[in-house]
């Protein structure tokens, strides 16, 4: 099954308060275990951070983070439509939700968040 094989709007639907809450709290668990796994696979591992921080952010409008927290939701699960674990290959299906997800809401990713994201990036390689 490839991503085509799935219509993007379900896999980022921001779904409802209480699913927006549970995606959350599955993100917060595992989100920076699997950039770990992720970060030489992932070329736009700073935009996938800023979105993290972004969904994250009270401030930003619920549809933005539920967008947000859905790609990422996505991105956490190890066995989705392209198993994290194929190397070289596993992270692709996540790329492209994550991409469509922050192309759809980049308006809404702030300077703040890419600075974060870019301060987190900067820790890990010291």
């Amino acid at each position: 099954m490839t991503i085509d094989d799935v219509k993007m709007g379900e896999i980022l639907a921001p779904g409802s308060e209480k699913e927006q809450e549970n995606r959350e709290k599955r993100v917060r668990a595992k989100f920076w275990s699997t950039v770990k796994k992720a970060a030489r696979s992932v070329p736009a591992m700073e935009e996938f951070i800023a979105g993290y921080y972004c969904a994250l952010d009270k401030n930003t409008p619920a549809s933005v983070r539920g967008t947000l927290l859905a790609a990422l939701a996505y991105f956490i699960l190890p066995l989705d439509m392209l198993p994290d674990f194929i190397a070289g290959f596993g992270f692709t299906d996540d790329v492209a939700v994550m991409l469509a997800a922050v192309s759809a809401v980049r308006g809404n990713i702030t300077d703040a968040h890419r600075a974060a994201a870019r301060k987190h990036l900067q820790e890990e390689e010291a």
